[in-house]
Protein backbone atom coordinates (compact mmCIF):
# COMPACT_ATOMS: atom_id res chain seq x y z
CA UNK A 1 0.00 0.00 0.00
CA UNK A 2 1.69 3.32 -0.93
CA UNK A 3 1.74 6.29 1.67
CA UNK A 4 -1.39 7.95 0.05
CA UNK A 5 -2.97 5.63 0.55
CA UNK A 6 -2.52 5.08 4.07
CA UNK A 7 -2.77 8.46 4.60
CA UNK A 8 -6.66 8.06 3.24
CA UNK A 9 -7.38 5.01 5.32
CA UNK A 10 -6.47 6.79 8.58
CA UNK A 11 -8.38 9.80 7.74
CA UNK A 12 -11.65 8.31 6.17
CA UNK A 13 -11.49 4.55 8.04
CA UNK A 14 -14.94 4.03 7.07
CA UNK A 15 -15.03 5.15 4.03
CA UNK A 16 -15.67 2.23 2.22
CA UNK A 17 -19.13 1.28 4.48
CA UNK A 18 -19.97 4.79 3.95
CA UNK A 19 -19.58 4.71 0.27
CA UNK A 20 -21.69 0.54 0.22
CA UNK A 21 -24.49 2.18 2.40
CA UNK A 22 -24.97 5.22 0.05
CA UNK A 23 -24.94 2.49 -2.84
CA UNK A 24 -27.43 0.65 -0.77
CA UNK A 25 -29.75 4.06 -0.67
CA UNK A 26 -29.36 4.38 -4.20
CA UNK A 27 -30.41 1.07 -5.18
CA UNK A 28 -33.17 0.98 -3.44
CA UNK A 29 -34.90 3.99 -4.28
CA UNK A 30 -33.71 3.78 -7.76
CA UNK A 31 -35.29 -0.17 -7.79
CA UNK A 32 -38.38 1.00 -6.00
CA UNK A 33 -39.03 3.63 -8.48
CA UNK A 34 -39.56 1.19 -11.11
CA UNK A 35 -42.52 -0.45 -9.77
CA UNK A 36 -44.35 2.57 -10.45
CA UNK A 37 -42.94 3.86 -13.34
CA UNK A 38 -43.47 0.02 -15.53
CA UNK A 39 -47.03 0.46 -14.20
CA UNK A 40 -47.60 4.00 -16.20
CA UNK A 41 -45.29 2.69 -19.44
CA UNK A 42 -47.28 -0.39 -19.63
CA UNK A 43 -50.31 2.13 -21.00
CA UNK A 44 -48.43 2.62 -24.26
CA UNK A 45 -45.90 -0.46 -23.90
CA UNK A 46 -46.31 -3.97 -24.15
CA UNK A 47 -44.05 -6.01 -21.42
CA UNK A 48 -41.70 -6.92 -23.55
CA UNK A 49 -41.65 -4.16 -25.91
CA UNK A 50 -41.17 -1.88 -22.42
CA UNK A 51 -38.08 -4.21 -21.15
CA UNK A 52 -36.60 -4.19 -24.48
CA UNK A 53 -36.39 -0.28 -24.28
CA UNK A 54 -35.86 0.39 -21.13
CA UNK A 55 -32.47 -2.08 -21.52
CA UNK A 56 -31.79 -0.10 -25.17
CA UNK A 57 -31.77 2.80 -23.22
CA UNK A 58 -29.44 1.30 -20.56
CA UNK A 59 -26.96 -0.33 -22.62
CA UNK A 60 -26.31 2.74 -24.31
CA UNK A 61 -25.19 3.66 -20.81
CA UNK A 62 -23.07 1.27 -20.18
CA UNK A 63 -21.69 0.45 -24.05
CA UNK A 64 -20.50 4.34 -23.35
CA UNK A 65 -18.87 3.90 -20.15
CA UNK A 66 -16.70 0.52 -21.39
CA UNK A 67 -15.94 2.47 -24.94
CA UNK A 68 -14.32 5.18 -21.98
CA UNK A 69 -13.10 3.09 -19.59
CA UNK A 70 -12.26 -0.73 -21.19
CA UNK A 71 -11.95 -2.61 -18.62
CA UNK A 72 -10.86 -5.91 -18.66
CA UNK A 73 -12.43 -8.39 -20.86
CA UNK A 74 -14.17 -11.13 -19.43
CA UNK A 75 -12.90 -14.99 -20.34
CA UNK A 76 -14.74 -16.90 -22.70
CA UNK A 77 -16.14 -18.70 -19.33
CA UNK A 78 -17.15 -16.00 -17.72
CA UNK A 79 -18.95 -14.11 -20.96
CA UNK A 80 -21.05 -17.27 -20.45
CA UNK A 81 -22.01 -16.13 -17.18
CA UNK A 82 -22.75 -12.62 -18.09
CA UNK A 83 -24.79 -14.24 -20.41
CA UNK A 84 -26.47 -16.36 -18.21
CA UNK A 85 -26.72 -13.33 -15.46
CA UNK A 86 -28.23 -11.11 -18.14
CA UNK A 87 -30.78 -13.88 -19.10
CA UNK A 88 -32.02 -14.46 -15.46
CA UNK A 89 -31.60 -10.98 -14.29
CA UNK A 90 -32.59 -8.65 -16.84
CA UNK A 91 -34.28 -11.07 -19.41
CA UNK A 92 -36.59 -13.21 -17.80
CA UNK A 93 -36.79 -11.00 -14.56
CA UNK A 94 -38.72 -8.61 -16.51
CA UNK A 95 -40.36 -10.26 -18.40
CA UNK A 96 -41.80 -12.07 -15.83
CA UNK A 97 -42.29 -8.28 -13.36
CA UNK A 98 -43.50 -6.19 -16.35
CA UNK A 99 -46.32 -9.12 -17.27
CA UNK A 100 -47.14 -9.33 -13.53
CA UNK A 101 -47.76 -5.42 -13.23
CA UNK A 102 -50.65 -5.58 -15.76
CA UNK A 103 -52.63 -6.97 -13.01
CA UNK A 104 -51.09 -6.34 -10.03
CA UNK A 105 -50.52 -3.21 -8.49
CA UNK A 106 -47.41 -1.60 -8.36
CA UNK A 107 -47.48 -1.85 -3.92
CA UNK A 108 -48.40 -5.00 -4.29
CA UNK A 109 -45.89 -6.01 -6.71
CA UNK A 110 -42.93 -4.72 -4.59
CA UNK A 111 -43.99 -6.19 -1.82
CA UNK A 112 -44.03 -9.61 -3.69
CA UNK A 113 -40.58 -9.08 -5.06
CA UNK A 114 -39.41 -8.18 -1.44
CA UNK A 115 -38.93 -12.43 -1.12
CA UNK A 116 -36.00 -11.92 -3.59
CA UNK A 117 -33.58 -11.59 -0.09
CA UNK A 118 -35.20 -14.95 0.90
CA UNK A 119 -34.20 -16.59 -2.20
CA UNK A 120 -31.06 -15.11 -2.51
CA UNK A 121 -29.93 -16.37 1.19
CA UNK A 122 -31.27 -20.11 0.55
CA UNK A 123 -29.33 -19.59 -3.01
CA UNK A 124 -26.10 -18.09 -1.23
CA UNK A 125 -26.49 -21.23 1.44
CA UNK A 126 -26.49 -23.96 -1.27
CA UNK A 127 -23.86 -22.22 -3.60
CA UNK A 128 -21.62 -20.08 -1.87
CA UNK A 129 -21.16 -21.99 1.41
CA UNK A 130 -23.64 -19.51 3.59
CA UNK A 131 -25.48 -21.24 6.49
CA UNK A 132 -29.37 -20.71 6.85
CA UNK A 133 -30.91 -22.34 9.92
CA UNK A 134 -34.61 -23.44 11.46
CA UNK A 135 -35.22 -19.25 12.02
CA UNK A 136 -34.71 -18.53 9.07
CA UNK A 137 -37.13 -21.28 7.79
CA UNK A 138 -40.13 -20.25 10.23
CA UNK A 139 -39.09 -16.57 8.83
CA UNK A 140 -39.20 -17.58 5.31
CA UNK A 141 -42.46 -19.35 5.90
CA UNK A 142 -44.25 -16.00 7.46
CA UNK A 143 -42.83 -13.93 4.60
CA UNK A 144 -44.40 -16.37 2.23
CA UNK A 145 -47.61 -16.58 4.33
CA UNK A 146 -47.60 -12.67 3.63
CA UNK A 147 -47.16 -12.95 -0.20
CA UNK A 148 -50.38 -15.42 0.44
CA UNK A 149 -52.60 -13.08 1.72
CA UNK A 150 -51.45 -9.96 -0.71
CA UNK A 151 -52.07 -12.29 -3.96
CA UNK A 152 -55.54 -12.69 -2.36
CA UNK A 153 -56.28 -9.02 -2.92
CA UNK A 154 -54.87 -9.10 -6.74
CA UNK A 155 -56.78 -11.00 -9.51
CA UNK A 156 -55.91 -14.30 -10.10
CA UNK A 157 -54.29 -14.87 -6.27
CA UNK A 158 -51.53 -16.56 -6.24
CA UNK A 159 -52.09 -19.45 -9.02
CA UNK A 160 -49.79 -20.30 -11.74
CA UNK A 161 -49.81 -18.05 -14.70
CA UNK A 162 -51.19 -15.21 -12.24
CA UNK A 163 -49.75 -12.10 -11.93
CA UNK A 164 -48.69 -12.61 -8.12
CA UNK A 165 -47.18 -15.76 -8.89
CA UNK A 166 -45.32 -14.17 -12.26
CA UNK A 167 -43.69 -11.96 -9.64
CA UNK A 168 -42.71 -14.15 -7.36
CA UNK A 169 -40.45 -16.12 -10.62
CA UNK A 170 -39.21 -13.47 -10.98
CA UNK A 171 -38.06 -12.63 -7.38
CA UNK A 172 -36.45 -15.97 -8.09
CA UNK A 173 -35.07 -15.01 -11.03
CA UNK A 174 -33.16 -11.95 -9.25
CA UNK A 175 -31.95 -14.10 -6.80
CA UNK A 176 -30.10 -16.55 -9.11
CA UNK A 177 -28.98 -13.65 -10.76
CA UNK A 178 -27.56 -11.59 -7.21
CA UNK A 179 -25.73 -15.27 -6.22
CA UNK A 180 -24.32 -15.83 -10.05
CA UNK A 181 -22.67 -11.91 -10.15
CA UNK A 182 -21.19 -12.17 -6.75
CA UNK A 183 -18.53 -14.45 -7.87
CA UNK A 184 -17.42 -12.14 -11.20
CA UNK A 185 -17.39 -8.47 -8.93
CA UNK A 186 -13.93 -9.10 -7.17
CA UNK A 187 -12.73 -9.94 -10.61
CA UNK A 188 -13.88 -7.28 -12.84
CA UNK A 189 -15.22 -4.55 -10.31
CA UNK A 190 -18.66 -3.54 -9.46
CA UNK A 191 -19.27 -1.39 -12.70
CA UNK A 192 -18.06 -3.63 -15.20
CA UNK A 193 -19.87 -6.23 -14.07
CA UNK A 194 -22.89 -3.77 -14.32
CA UNK A 195 -22.04 -2.78 -17.42
CA UNK A 196 -21.65 -6.52 -19.17
CA UNK A 197 -24.85 -7.75 -17.72
CA UNK A 198 -26.72 -4.93 -18.85
CA UNK A 199 -25.08 -5.30 -22.25
CA UNK A 200 -26.16 -9.47 -22.20
CA UNK A 201 -29.40 -8.22 -21.28
CA UNK A 202 -30.32 -5.75 -23.45
CA UNK A 203 -29.18 -8.60 -26.37
CA UNK A 204 -31.41 -11.25 -25.05
CA UNK A 205 -34.49 -8.69 -25.89
CA UNK A 206 -33.11 -7.02 -28.74
CA UNK A 207 -36.03 -9.57 -31.03
CA UNK A 208 -38.42 -7.03 -29.18
CA UNK A 209 -36.89 -3.76 -29.92
CA UNK A 210 -38.26 -3.09 -33.47
CA UNK A 211 -41.59 -3.82 -31.87
CA UNK A 212 -41.03 -1.12 -28.90
CA UNK A 213 -39.88 1.34 -31.28
CA UNK A 214 -43.12 1.11 -33.16
CA UNK A 215 -45.26 1.08 -30.13
CA UNK A 216 -42.98 4.36 -29.05
CA UNK A 217 -43.81 6.59 -31.67
CA UNK A 218 -47.55 6.19 -31.27
CA UNK A 219 -47.33 6.44 -27.34
CA UNK A 220 -48.24 8.97 -25.08
CA UNK A 221 -45.07 11.64 -23.58
CA UNK A 222 -45.75 9.86 -20.41
CA UNK A 223 -44.42 6.61 -21.25
CA UNK A 224 -41.67 7.67 -23.38
CA UNK A 225 -40.35 9.51 -20.37
CA UNK A 226 -41.09 6.89 -17.99
CA UNK A 227 -39.19 4.41 -20.67
CA UNK A 228 -36.45 6.81 -20.00
CA UNK A 229 -36.28 7.18 -16.93
CA UNK A 230 -36.90 3.13 -15.98
CA UNK A 231 -33.41 3.25 -18.16
CA UNK A 232 -31.32 5.49 -16.40
CA UNK A 233 -32.25 4.82 -13.17
CA UNK A 234 -33.60 1.63 -11.93
CA UNK A 235 -31.51 -0.37 -14.93
CA UNK A 236 -28.14 1.88 -15.28
CA UNK A 237 -27.19 3.72 -12.07
CA UNK A 238 -29.39 1.01 -9.71
CA UNK A 239 -27.68 -2.14 -10.83
CA UNK A 240 -24.50 -0.49 -11.19
CA UNK A 241 -24.73 0.63 -7.12
CA UNK A 242 -26.58 -2.43 -6.46
CA UNK A 243 -23.37 -4.18 -8.13
CA UNK A 244 -20.53 -2.15 -5.36
CA UNK A 245 -22.97 -3.14 -2.46
CA UNK A 246 -22.69 -6.79 -3.45
CA UNK A 247 -19.03 -6.46 -3.69
CA UNK A 248 -18.85 -5.17 -0.09
CA UNK A 249 -21.49 -6.72 2.10
CA UNK A 250 -22.02 -10.42 0.57
CA UNK A 251 -25.05 -11.89 -1.67
CA UNK A 252 -27.08 -12.77 1.50
CA UNK A 253 -26.54 -9.77 3.17
CA UNK A 254 -26.86 -6.97 0.88
CA UNK A 255 -30.17 -8.61 -0.34
CA UNK A 256 -31.24 -8.24 3.49
CA UNK A 257 -31.23 -4.43 2.91
CA UNK A 258 -33.85 -4.82 -0.30
CA UNK A 259 -36.57 -4.93 2.19
CA UNK A 260 -36.97 -1.36 2.62
CA UNK A 261 -37.87 -1.19 -1.19
CA UNK A 262 -41.40 -2.24 -0.82
CA UNK A 263 -42.25 1.15 1.55
CA UNK A 264 -40.35 3.24 -0.65
CA UNK A 265 -42.24 1.90 -4.07
CA UNK A 266 -45.56 2.06 -2.05
CA UNK A 267 -45.33 5.46 -1.47
CA UNK A 268 -44.60 6.56 -5.05
CA UNK A 269 -46.86 4.78 -6.44
CA UNK A 270 -49.18 6.71 -4.57
CA UNK A 271 -47.68 10.21 -5.84
CA UNK A 272 -47.09 9.34 -9.28
CA UNK A 273 -50.25 6.93 -10.36
CA UNK A 274 -52.71 7.41 -7.39
CA UNK A 275 -52.83 4.51 -6.70
CA UNK A 276 -54.72 3.53 -3.17
CA UNK A 277 -53.85 0.20 -0.72
CA UNK A 278 -56.39 -2.15 0.58
CA UNK A 279 -55.94 -3.69 3.55
CA UNK A 280 -54.98 -7.43 2.15
CA UNK A 281 -51.33 -5.40 0.45
CA UNK A 282 -51.21 -3.48 3.87
CA UNK A 283 -51.40 -6.79 6.00
CA UNK A 284 -49.71 -8.80 3.60
CA UNK A 285 -47.16 -6.73 3.04
CA UNK A 286 -45.97 -6.31 6.99
CA UNK A 287 -46.24 -10.29 7.00
CA UNK A 288 -43.58 -10.08 4.51
CA UNK A 289 -41.52 -7.79 6.00
CA UNK A 290 -41.51 -8.73 8.88
CA UNK A 291 -40.73 -12.49 7.32
CA UNK A 292 -37.40 -11.06 5.77
CA UNK A 293 -36.12 -9.01 8.75
CA UNK A 294 -36.43 -12.31 10.81
CA UNK A 295 -34.24 -14.04 8.21
CA UNK A 296 -31.49 -11.58 8.58
CA UNK A 297 -32.32 -11.11 12.05
CA UNK A 298 -31.76 -15.01 13.23
CA UNK A 299 -31.58 -16.47 9.81
CA UNK A 300 -28.01 -17.97 9.77
CA UNK A 301 -25.91 -18.80 11.93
Amino acid sequence: MNSSSSTTTRLFPFSASALAAAAVAVTIASWASAFPLIRIALQGLSPLHLAAARFATAALLAGAWLAYRRPKRPTARDALRFALCGFFGIGIYNALLNTGEMTVAAGAASFIANTLPIFTALLATVFLGERFNRWGWLGSIFSFAGIGVIASGQPGGIVPGAGASLILCAAICAAVFFVMQRRLIPVYGALACTAYTLLAGALWLAPWLPGALIELTHAPARTVHAVVLLGVFPAALGYATWAYALGHFGAARAANFLYLSPAVATALSMVLTGEQLNMSTVAGGAMAIAGVAFVAWRGRT
